[in-house]
């Protein structure tokens, strides 16, 4: 009986073994993608900033706020027409970063098309990747961090040169409460193309190119990254647009700033982003680390009981008790 017990032991810690790998290095790249419909809205503001205001005679004003409104929408459709030729889980962000200005009017407004592999946030390239209309082609990621970041230094997209360029591991930081990996990226002072959408109607970034003025950009951006889920919890910039050149379209100065300021998350989007991150990382941990180790454990326990049994089992049984010999009866 226990050497058949011990059998059955035996094969449940075989199985809960052999079920620890294959959840952390099967299941997870499977079951860990980024979902293709999914929508995120991020509110980020600079307060107080400096603006060029196009309808006041293009004077550059110190003014309270500024306001960046960034949506993240997932293209079902366009997923699954990729993934057909890609050949494997393909997601498609249509992405709209839309400036505005403390009066309410639109400053400038990018739209972007990012194409990524689902699990590891690869960039996949396909028809219609593009920043603002323009055709790209992007190295390293963007708006998202792979699940398990490293402590390393990642290749990361800027939309505004249409070039990637490291961002810098700086080392752990606490941000409300979570252990976070903080990032840094400086992007020097860049020529860029003009937005299609200009702000001034009747008036083309054509139009303006001709005149030989140009667009100059730099940042600091900074990122606070939860390492499970690759998800950034804070970010930040600061952000400095210049045209120069620009006496020649009949501005006072020949280098205007168009707009500068330290652009924050607003603080009610940072506790949703944190709320969420915390919700998903859960569900990271259980697939690299609380139920493989778990199972692991379980087979080590079950195997050590099994072969307790087994060496219970094959001890030699204990003679029997000598029978007393009988005593005569006497006469």
């Amino acid at each position: 009986m226990r050497r058949r017990a011990s059998l059955v032991l035996l094969a449940f810690a075989v199985f809960f073994a052999a079920l620890s790998p294959l959840l952390r290095w099967y299941a997870f790249p499977r079951l860990a993608k980024i979902p293709p419909s999914q929508y995120q809205e991020v509110v980020m503001e600079a307060k107080p900033a400096t603006l060029l205001d196009y309808n006041d005679g293009m004077k550059v004003k110190k003014v309270p706020k500024v306001t960046i409104v960034q949506t993240l929408k997932g293209n079902v459709e366009e997923s699954e027409r990729i993934e057909r030729s890609a050949g494997r889980d393909v997601v498609v962000w249509d992405a709209l970063s839309y400036v505005v200005g403390p009066d309410g009017k639109m400053v400038s407004e990018i739209p972007e098309r990012y194409i990524f592999d689902a699990h590891s946030q690869a960039p996949v390239h396909a028809t219609g990747e593009m920043v603002d209309g323009d055709p790209v082609r992007r190295e390293g990621i963007e708006f998202k961090w792979p699940f398990l970041t490293e402590k390393r230094d990642y290749e990361y997209f800027d939309a505004q040169a249409r070039t990637s360029s490291p961002i810098h591991y700086k080392g752990i930081r606490t941000f409300h409460g979570l252990e976070v990996y903080y990032f840094e990226q400086t992007i020097p002072w860049t020529r860029v193309p003009m937005p299609k959408k200009m702000p001034i109607q009747g008036v083309s970034p054509e139009q303006i190119a001709s005149t030989g003025m140009t667009r100059w950009y730099s940042t600091k951006r900074m990122f606070w990254v939860d390492p499970v889920t690759g998800a950034p919890v804070n970010g930040e910039e600061i952000h400095k647009e210049e045209l120069r050149n620009a006496r020649k379209m009949g501005m006072p100065e020949d280098t205007m700033t168009v707009f500068a300021g330290h652009v924050k998350m607003r603080p009610d989007y940072v506790e949703s982003t944190v709320d969420l991150v915390r919700s998903q990382r859960l569900l990271v941990l259980l697939l690299t680390s609380y139920l493989p180790w778990g199972f692991l454990v379980t087979g080590a326990g079950l195997l050590a009981l099994a072969l307790w049994l087994e060496a219970r089992s094959r001890r030699p049984a204990a003679p029997p008790d000598p029978v007393p010999a009988p005593v005569p009866t006497p006469a």
